[in-house]
Order: C-alpha cells, then sequence, then structure tokens
C-alpha cells in the first residue's frame, strides 16, 4: 500500500480534505508520527532525496546566507544589492555581481593580448630603417623584431592597469555593471591610420599620445558644461534604441570573426563576407577559405562546448553557464599537440606557450610609460588637430552610444529621457581615465559592449565592474593566462548576448516611417561598418534629412498635405527633458544668490533713505499709527521689487 500522504481526499461538497493531525499512515500494519522533514509543498522528504540534491541545497543555502551578509555589509549599502535600503536594486545579489564580473572579464581579457599586438605594430621607438622589404620587414628586422616583443610585453602590463583602474573607478562611482578598457576600433585607427605600422604615418607616437591626452580634458570639459550631456540627450529616442539593436548584431559579427571568435565567416573579395570555418592555414592572402570550409575543430568545440551547452545550461537556469562554458573551452584548448591547440608548433604559438608556462609573471613597463611629448612646438600642425577631431567625435559617440545601450539592457534608465543615474559622473570617469590611458602609453579608454555578456549573467551594479577590473589587476601578475584564452572559447557568448541585446527591436517605431528608416540604417550600418560610431552617424543624418524635408512639406502646404501616419511620429526636441549639469546648476544656483542678495540691498538703502520729503519718517511705527505704517512699508518694499 502506498504512503498515506500520497493520497488526495477529495468531497464534491467540500472540496479537498485535510489530512488527520498527527498520524502518518505507512505500510499495512504500521502507523508514525509525521516525519520532521516532510515539506509541505509535496516533495520527498530529505532522507529519501539523493546526496547530489540534498548537497546542491545545501550549497544553495550557503550562498543565500552569504548573499543576505553581503547585501547587508557596506558593500551592499555602497552599491545598492538587494535589501540593502530604500535605494536597493530588487534583483542585485552579490553572488549574482560576482558572477557576472567573472564573466565580463571573461569576454573581455581578449583584449590584454590584441590591444598590445595592434598597438606594439606601431614600433614606438624601435628605430626601423628604410626602406622596407616587399614583406614590410625593415633593414634591421632582427634589431627591430627583438624591440618590439619588449613593446608588446609593456602594453600588455599597460593594457591590463589600464581596464582594472578604469573599471574599478567607473563601478564605485556610476553604480554601473559597465567595464572601461582601450577601445577595439579606435587602437586599430590610432596604429594604422595616425602612426602607421613601424612609424610609417603622418604623425609620430609620442605626439599621437599627446592628442589621446589633450582629448580627455576636452571630454572632461564637454562633461561638466552639459555639451556631452545635451549632445546624447537630442539624439532621438528610437535611434537610441536602434543603436542598441546593432550593437547586438556587431557583437554576433565579433563572435562569429575569425580574430575574436569561433572563425565561422570571412572576408571576401567577389562577397563582402563568405562561409569560414577552415583551419588557418587554408586562409589566403586575402582572409577567405581556399578549401576545408567547416571543417575546423576550434570552430566545432566552440560551437559545442561554448554555444550549445551554454545554452542547454541558460535553458535550466544554470548559474554562471556562460563563464563554464568560457573555462571548458579554453582549459580543453591548452595542451599541445592537439587539434584544437592555442599553442600550435609554429614560431607564435611556440612564442605564446614559452608566456604561458610562466603562470606568474610581471613585466615592468620600460618603453610606453609617461612618453607624452609635451612640448609640440611646431609639430602641432593640421595633421594632428585632424587626428584629434576625428578621435572626439568617434569616441564621444562610440562611449556615449554604448553606454546608454548597456544602461537600457540592464534596466537602469530612468525619466521619460531615458537617462541612466550619475550620467555626467559617468562621462567625468570616461574622461579622467582617457588621459590616464595616454600616460601608460595605450590608445583612447571607452566603454566595452562585451559588459552585456556580464549584464545577461544578472550584472545590475558596479560591483560587476570593480570585480571585472579586480581581475584585470590580477591579469598584472598573471597575465600568461588570462592573455591566453582562445577567441573560439569567447565567439559564441558575444553571439549569445548578441541575441540578447536585439530584442529591444520590438520598441523601435515602426508605424511612422520617418522613424523606422533612419532606424534601420543606424542597426545596419554598425555591424557592416565595423563601428558603433559611423552607425549611430549615419542613423542621425538620415532622420535629420528626412524629417527636415517633411517639415518643410508640411510648413509650405499649411498643413494640407501630411505624410501617412503622423501623428504616430516619435516626439522630438532640440531642448530634451531632464535636470541639467551639477555644475549649470551650481552655478545657476550662484547667480540666484547674488541676485537676491543684491536686491535685499536696495531694498534696505531705500526704507532707510532720506530725501528731504519725509520718507523716512513716515516709515517709523508709532503706537498711535500701526496699522497705517505698516501698511506704508508694505507699499514701498513692492516698489522695490521684495
Amino acid at each position: 500500500m502506498d504512503h498515506f500522504n500520497h493520497f488526495s481526499w477529495e468531497s464534491p461538497e467540500l472540496g479537498p480534505k485535510k489530512k488527520p493531525a498527527g498520524i502518518e499512515m505507512g505500510p499495512v500494519g504500521s502507523c508514525s508520527a509525521p516525519e520532521a522533514d516532510d515539506h509541505a509543498d509535496g516533495s520527498l522528504p530529505t532522507r529519501h532525496r539523493s546526496w547530489k540534491a540534498r548537497a546542491l541545497d545545501s550549497f544553495k543555502d550557503r550562498v543565500g546566507r552569504v548573499d543576505e551578509r553581503m547585501n547587508n555589509s557596506v558593500v551592499g549599502r555602497v552599491f545598492n544589492l538587494k535589501g540593502s535600503g530604500p535605494k536597493s536594486i530588487p534583483d542585485a545579489n552579490f553572488s549574482t555581481e560576482l558572477r557576472a564580473g567573472l564573466t565580463t572579464f571573461a569576454t573581455m581579457s581578449y583584449i590584454i593580448a590584441v590591444n598590445a599586438s595592434i598597438l606594439a605594430d606601431t614600433g614606438f621607438d624601435c628605430e626601423c630603417k628604410k626602406p622596407l622589404d616587399n614583406a614590410g620587414n625593415c633593414v634591421n628586422n632582427k634589431e627591430w623584431t627583438a624591440c618590439y616583443e619588449e613593446v608588446k610585453l609593456d602594453l600588455i602590463t599597460a593594457t591590463a592597469a589600464v581596464a582594472a583602474f578604469s573599471s574599478i573607478l567607473f563601478g564605485l562611482f556610476t553604480n554601473l555593471p559597465v567595464c572601461l578598457g582601450p577601445g577595439m576600433g579606435l587602437n586599430a585607427y590610432f596604429t594604422y591610420q595616425v602612426v602607421g605600422a613601424k612609424g610609417t604615418g603622418s604623425i609620430p607616437y609620442k605626439t599621437a599620445l599627446t592628442a589621446v591626452f589633450i582629448e580627455g580634458w576636452i571630454f572632461m570639459f564637454l562633461a561638466l558644461t552639459g555639451m556631452r550631456h545635451w549632445l546624447v540627450k537630442i539624439i532621438p529616442g528610437t535611434i537610441k534604441t536602434a543603436s542598441g539593436v546593432g550593437i547586438g548584431l556587431f557583437l554576433t559579427l565579433i563572435g562569429m570573426s575569425y580574430s575574436s571568435g569561433i572563425g565561422i565567416i570571412t572576408g571576401a573579395i567577389s562577397t563582402p563576407l563568405a562561409i569560414g570555418g577552415c583551419p588557418a592555414s587554408s586562409l589566403d592572402q586575402y582572409g577567405e577559405c581556399t578549401g576545408e570550409v567547416m571543417t575546423n575543430p576550434k570552430m566545432w568545440i566552440g560551437i559545442c562546448l561554448g554555444g550549445l551547452f551554454v545554452v542547454f545550461l541558460m535553458a535550466f537556469k544554470v548559474r554562471a553557464s556562460i563563464v563554464i562554458g568560457i573555462a571548458l573551452v579554453s582549459i580543453l584548448s591548452w595542451p599541445r599537440n592537439t587539434a584544437v591547440t592555442y599553442f600550435p608548433d609554429t614560431d607564435d604559438g611556440n612564442r605564446r606557450f614559452a608566456y604561458f608556462r610562466q603562470i606568474v609573471a610581471f613585466h615592468p613597463i620600460k618603453h610606453t610609460l609617461g612618453q607624452i611629448q609635451w612640448d609640440l612646438g611646431e609639430k602641432f600642425d593640421t595633421k594632428v588637430l585632424v587626428a584629434l577631431i576625428t578621435l572626439l567625435y568617434v569616441d564621444i559617440i562610440d562611449c556615449t552610444a554604448t553606454l546608454y545601450s548597456m544602461a537600457r539592457f540592464c534596466r537602469r534608465t530612468t525619466g521619460k529621457d531615458k537617462d541612466f543615474p550619475r550620467s555626467t559622473t559617468a562621462f567625468c570617469i570616461d574622461s579622467i581615465c582617457i588621459s590616464l590611458g595616454a600616460l601608460l602609453g595605450c590608445s583612447p579608454v571607452t566603454a566595452f559592449i562585451e559588459s552585456g555578456a556580464g549584464i545577461a549573467e544578472g550584472g545590475r551594479t558596479g560591483l560587476t565592474a570593480v570585480i571585472a577590473g579586480f581581475c584585470f589587476f590580477l591579469c598584472i601578475f598573471f597575465a600568461p593566462i588570462f592573455a591566453s584564452i582562445p577567441p573560439w572559447a569567447t565567439g559564441c557568448t558575444l553571439m549569445l548576448v548578441g541575441c540578447l541585446m536585439i530584442r529591444q527591436v520590438t520598441k523601435i517605431n515602426w508605424a511612422y516611417i520617418g522613424d523606422a528608416v533612419p532606424s534601420f540604417i543606424t542597426l545596419a550600418f554598425i555591424p557592416f561598418t565595423y563601428s558603433v560610431a559611423y552607425g549611430l552617424l549615419a542613423g542621425i543624418f538620415s532622420y535629420a534629412g528626412i524629417n527636415l524635408c517633411i517639415w518643410a512639406i508640411i510648413k509650405l502646404s499649411r498643413g494640407t498635405i501630411m505624410p501617412e501616419n503622423y501623428d504616430m511620429k516619435e516626439y522630438w526636441t532640440w531642448r530634451p527633458p531632464g535636470e541639467r549639469p551639477w555644475l549649470f546648476r551650481k552655478i545657476g544656483e550662484a547667480i540666484f544668490w547674488l541676485r537676491t542678495k543684491r536686491r535685499g540691498r536696495n531694498s534696505t538703502f531705500q526704507l532707510g533713505s532720506n530725501d528731504g520729503s519725509g520718507g523716512s519718517s513716515r516709515h517709523r511705527v508709532s503706537p498711535n499709527n500701526s496699522t497705517a505704517a505698516v501698511e506704508d512699508k508694505s507699499t514701498a518694499a513692492a516698489a522695490t521689487g521684495v
């Protein structure tokens, strides 16, 4: 016979009946008192569950206790974790933020090696004797290569240090789960168009660093005066939403590429893109597969373990699923002499493996630290000014669009203008970090769209950025390990984040063509131009051109000619809502205080003056004529504006 508690008594008149209290029917011929570990929800008693389930429950209980303790601590109050106070964020727990920070770091860690490799191509102060041969090598190629390797190690340390300091500072002062680091598009422009490979450009490395340093202080001025804030707020809301969708597609494209992803697509000559998935040995000089398409085992291990397996874990809401996938693929890629090794038997692979074997290594910065050229003199010419202006508008649009998209993704935007908290502080921190990066020899610092991976893992506060920044700080000493995470381990993670971010496409105003077409141009141009800045500029210019022409037709026809669904147009104004930056508010308060004080002095002077007509005597209050005196005083005060 089954246990009594497995039965359900029901009656048409009385409904479900309760079990008699105090007795539990066991097998035939036995009865017992109810067990203390039976659950009211009908689940099995603890003694009937497997040891794995009991261990999992015990682990969850411990994590819950740690969360409760940390949420109520100083850390919880600083970052507004759940239950820490009236401004607490409901879904922000310490364990979730920790997991999100590790995820963000795992997806961003590739910049340690990639950024250093790109910037080192400039050669910095390594002398390259001309002319270059057909392969682009210097006459003193051996000496230049040795110097290049030292500069690259310098830049690995500098990149990790800048990302660590910037992310920690940004997380502490803005409480946003967004990490900063040397921008991956800006470093390519800095290296190949400003300085030039091996110093063949028009501007020396030190002069270019000076332009970056000045850019940071210009950003600070724009942030404090409110210009940077205003430039962002006047961007139409539908364009901002489309930029978030475009960034999601951009992340997907990055995750599918060879340099930063699984390598499932390549560039081509006859078509813009082509199917890839071939081993690196099958790529021609243009980066296109000549054969063995979709046979690369590195791509398949990234798809199966870094993609499908992570999706399987996410379907069952397994925490840290993204971190598990990245770690699993990385560990399987570290052994040598395998088909998926990150250290092949080549010069580059041997160099990476020799660096990986050090595990703990600190390389002091020798070549790039404090190399800004303060005395520009005649070197500050038109070319430097053009580079400075280009870095300004690309960085301001790139960083600003990323910040707003990440804030919307983690549901931290507020008000009708969809601003995010402490936005002025965020812009100021970004400005400071740009100048700091120039002091260490790095290209401009910006917000990373890979922060979306941590947000997708549950990151909601600046604690996510602080944890990721702390991991970057460890990279200064454990760089050999963290710089050896292969791109195919994080490629599918970026694609999954793109899948999550593209859900904002339903919030674009598709009803009115004046909003729909610029939004589509924005979300299409961002991935296909491989730049957030160019995509946003294309959307803004198209929005202005289309709607300006429509407005002119409406005005000339005096409202008789109206476009279809014009009443569904999203409202836009050049005077956006929201409070002004704090500097403007303080100046306004100071001006108001000075005006009030001046008015008070003028009132006192007029009330106390004697012009010979008895003006002062009629304001004296006497016991016999107090009412009239008060009325006279009120009239005089009204006349002076008090």
